[in-house]
């Protein structure tokens, strides 16, 4: 294993360079020919210094955003290999009796050096924003949002830890099933939550304070259908020059929500396509497909980690010094195997995300019969933004949850026509 973790750290400095040439050299961020002189060609609404801040601001975050994926798969493959796991699952022993508290104190330190590694590439990709106008955020405050989700994220995973490892206990080939089970109603709850528990940690969240736009926005609704009773904006410009809105949650937790940034670049009937875009996400039940779509990925996710967990304990268990399946000191090399699965799903989750994102866009038009002003809006967001019009191929493939700018845009400017029926 040993050995393994020097190769992984060869092919892992190899995989930087890999990456920098893709990013820096070999890949052409222009514009196809067929786009050019369309409104999705970003030289007709970004001027050429804006141009160059776009390509350059994206090869670095793109660069930076492949560099720290396999920089995890690193620390559990070291953490598990020299020692250091089978040491801090000894130490915390020796905290209490208690195996929760055990589970605690082992997993919060692997969490803090897992957060500490990859720090440096986290805050490089803000000052990188910060450098190109994206972002505004001072660094206590980023940092207090770093610290955030490092709880948020510790809290949910350390539970899910939990109720893994008692059910390997209780049965090391079967865990699976009941950790599914188990994790079905905690995916709903999530969700549930996410508007009203979690998302007020890092901002703050209020009624829509135009009371014009609002009530031509819940005038959309109701030409929706949707029982909407609220707007919420959120002030994102202390952090950000981007724009967005968003709908999340389920049941009576759902909540429209509009960045401040939103409403102070774009005009009225920009906004209402926007909303539009969000409402068609509630009337086509995108998110209760989301979550449905989660659930059965969970599934085949523990089918496969199970398999792989339970082979790579009994060929390598001995060698690292691991109890079995149950010991906590093999934690990183399960969360090794989810994390690598969890990457090569993405593709696959990202491509259905894509295809709801443009079911929502073509709503929006049918409920606004206003094509123009979602093109001027998605126009504006991509300049704000500094947005990758035409990414590459692995961004897209691997990060884009949404079409391309360039994709939603020459949709929006030839639907109507007899090629816009795709």
């Amino acid at each position: 294993m040993k050995k393994a973790a020097w190769w992984f750290l060869g092919f892992y400095l190899l995989y930087i360079l890999i990456m920098a040439g893709y990013f820096f050299w070999w890949t052409n961020w222009g514009v196809p020919a067929d786009y050019k002189g369309t409104a999705a060609d970003p030289e007709l609404f970004m001027t050429h210094h804006q141009l160059v801040l776009s390509q350059n601001y994206s090869k670095l975050q793109d660069w930076l955003y492949f560099l720290s994926i396999p920089l995890k798969w690193g620390v559990y493959l070291f953490v598990i290999a020299f020692g250091f796991s089978r040491w801090l699952r000894t130490r915390a022993e020796e905290v209490t009796r208690f195996s929760v508290v055990h589970t605690a104190v082992y997993f919060l330190a692997l969490s803090i050096v897992t957060w500490l590694i990859a720090f440096p590439v986290h805050y490089a990709a803000h000052m990188i924003s910060l450098r190109y106008g994206v972002s505004v955020q001072p660094f206590s405050s980023w940092l207090r949002d770093d610290l955030v989700s490092f709880w948020v994220d510790w809290v949910i995973t350390w539970l899910a830890v939990i109720v893994i490892y008692f059910f390997i206990r209780k049965n090391p080939k079967r865990w699976w099933l009941p950790v599914w089970l188990v994790s079905i109603p905690f995916t709903v709850f999530l969700t549930y939550i996410q508007p009203v528990v979690i998302d007020p940690l890092y901002n703050h969240f209020k009624p829509l304070s135009d009371g014009h736009l609002k009530h031509e926005i819940l005038e959309l609704a109701d030409k929706a259908n949707i029982p909407a009773d609220n707007v919420y904006e959120v002030d994102m410009s202390k952090k950000t020059n981007e724009m967005n809105a968003y709908v999340n949650g389920i049941g009576s937790n759902l909540r429209i929500v509009l960045w401040d940034t939103t409403l102070k670049r774009l005009d009225d009937r920009e906004v209402e396509f926007i909303m539009a875009h969000e409402m068609g996400h509630y009337v086509k039940h995108h998110l209760l497909w989301s979550v449905a779509g989660s659930i059965l990925a969970i599934l085949f996710g523990l089918v496969i980690a199970a398999k792989l967990y339970r082979c790579a304990v009994a060929r390598w268990g001995d060698a690292l010094g691991l109890r079995g399946p149950s010991d906590i000191a093999a934690l990183p090399l399960l969360l090794l195997i989810l994390s690598v699965l969890s990457f090569l799903f993405s593709p696959v989750e990202n491509a259905v995300s894509r295809y709801a994102e443009h079911s929502a866009d073509r709503y929006a038009i049918e409920l606004t019969h206003d094509k123009e002003a979602g093109i001027s809006a998605f126009q504006k967001l991509t300049t704000a933004g500094l947005g990758e019009v035409n990414p590459p191929a692995l961004v897209r493939i691997f990060i884009y949850d949404h079409p391309t700018m360039m994709e939603r845009i020459h949709f929006l400017e030839e639907y109507g026509s007899s090629s816009s029926g795709r």
